[in-house]
């Protein structure tokens, strides 16, 4: 597989310095993709330029995941309107460790083959290296006029941001160039990937190698372009804010529901980008689609691929199970076997009630009155009476097989929640505290 013609199918190639594809086609090469440890997770926004790095390996060469805990201690100030908050030793430490567990799902870190992954980070180099010593090597290579030209640094200088710029962010792009130098030096590493707002920072990186070590030293750089919405809104931003990869703070049903959710023309890009099915398979699901766009076929299989890829198949068929209570005729089973969190997340939308948990105690309270007393599920009694006779009334997925059928806290899910339905697709869910 060529790496270029790969990414350029896929829609994921934005910019590259030239002789890039003449280096790569010349054998097996080393190339970089940074990551800042802001978080203990990933989210969907990280995802191109992680894909970038699984092509890659699936392209024969070798990736390496470089994750900034020297870099993170700082803040990248491209695209930023505002210097972020500085995280301490500790904090980052766990961050990188949590966000290598994530990346083992896309690339291979542990197998015995030439092109194996590896997780670099650059604290383990920057941590003993003096202001001093790194003013005198690295800062008299390069010009302030050459990094005041770059766009990420106009920007914050020009007035566009308010809070304009600290000493500590314009040397960003210093520590990243060195980062490259570095990994040039000790991995043989010639490619250095990332997002286009990175271009200034990882043309820096090209710039010192050559100046530090002479112009017979060849650097490239890559990158992917910035993920939008078909509308152009910010991808992987939702109203709660980012679709993470960690299940704690983004549960799988949700996760999957996201992409389920994108539109017909974001589904044609993001099945390129966001999954390793090759041309042939996706130009037939694009067929498909296109011939019938109401049976979803694009979105049904993108967000099967990333889910899996990102959680687990098991993790996947919960999440259309969890899908199917909805819409589907799900069982007291199936809704039981739902975590809080996913149960949550199904029923984000639909009118919620808290109730006392003493009104369950003991032998408990008649449905009609915690639907039509203790909370307006019905608007009457009668109604409700009416409703249940037609078999219109159920709690957790059963049908009520009378109005004044005792409801007690061994009928609770997660020892908390009561799902009450009216028809076929009204719930109510009741939270008892």
């Amino acid at each position: 597989m060529n790496f270029v013609e790969e990414l350029k199918w896929r829609g994921m190639l934005h910019q590259m310095m030239p002789g890039t594809e003449e280096m790569l086609a010349s054998g097996q090469q080393t190339a970089y993709l940074g990551i800042d440890p802001t978080a203990d997770s990933l989210h969907i926004g990280h995802l191109c330029g992680v894909m970038m790095l699984r092509h890659f390996q699936r392209c024969g060469h070798k990736p390496l995941a470089l994750v900034g805990g020297a870099t993170g201690m700082i803040g990248d100030p491209s695209g930023k309107s505002q210097e972020r908050n500085l995280l301490n030793e500790e904090t980052l430490r766990h961050n990188v460790a949590c966000i290598k567990e994530q990346l083992a799902r896309f690339l291979d870190f542990d197998s015995d083959a030439p092109n194996k992954a590896e997780l670099v980070n650059n604290y383990d180099w920057m941590k003993d290296y003096s202001f001093l010593d790194f003013a005198r090597e690295i800062g008299k290579c390069i010009t302030v006029n050459y990094m005041m030209a770059k766009d990420s640094v106009k920007r914050r200088l020009n007035g566009e941001f308010q809070d304009g710029m600290s000493f500590t962010e314009f040397t960003y792009q210093l520590l990243q160039g060195y980062d490259f130098l570095h990994l040039y030096q000790e991995k043989n590493c010639r490619l250095q990937m990332g997002g286009s707002d990175q271009w200034g920072n990882i043309t820096t990186g090209t710039e010192l190698i050559r100046r530090k070590l002479g112009s017979e030293n060849s650097a490239f750089a890559l990158t992917c372009p910035l993920i939008t919405k078909a509308d152009g809104k910010k991808f992987g931003k939702t109203e709660k804010g980012n679709i993470w990869l960690d299940r704690n703070r983004t549960t799988p049903y949700a996760f999957y529901q996201f992409w389920l959710n994108v539109g017909d023309e974001d589904a044609e890009r993001y099945i390129k980008i966001f999954t390793s099915l090759d041309k042939e398979t996706i130009d037939s699901l694009v067929e498909q689609h296109r011939q019938d766009p109401g049976m979803r076929v694009l979105q049904k299989r993108l967000a099967e691929e990333v889910t899996c890829m990102v959680h687990s198949r098991e993790d996947y068929e919960a999440a259309v199970e969890a899908s199917n209570i909805l819409f589907g005729k799900a069982t007291k089973e199936s809704l039981a076997k739902l975590d809080e969190a996913t149960l949550l997340d199904v029923f984000a939308g639909v009118p919620q009630y808290e109730v006392s948990r003493d009104l369950l105690a003991g032998e408990g309270i008649k449905a009609v009155d915690l639907l039509a007393g203790e909370t307006a599920c019905f608007p009457s009694k009668g109604e409700m009476r009416k409703l249940t006779q037609g078999g219109g009334v159920s709690i957790n997925k059963e049908k009520l097989s009378a109005f004044d059928q005792m409801v007690t806290e061994a009928d609770l899910l997660n020892g908390k929640y009561l799902l009450a339905q009216q028809g076929k697709k009204k719930y109510f869910l009741l939270i008892v505290k």
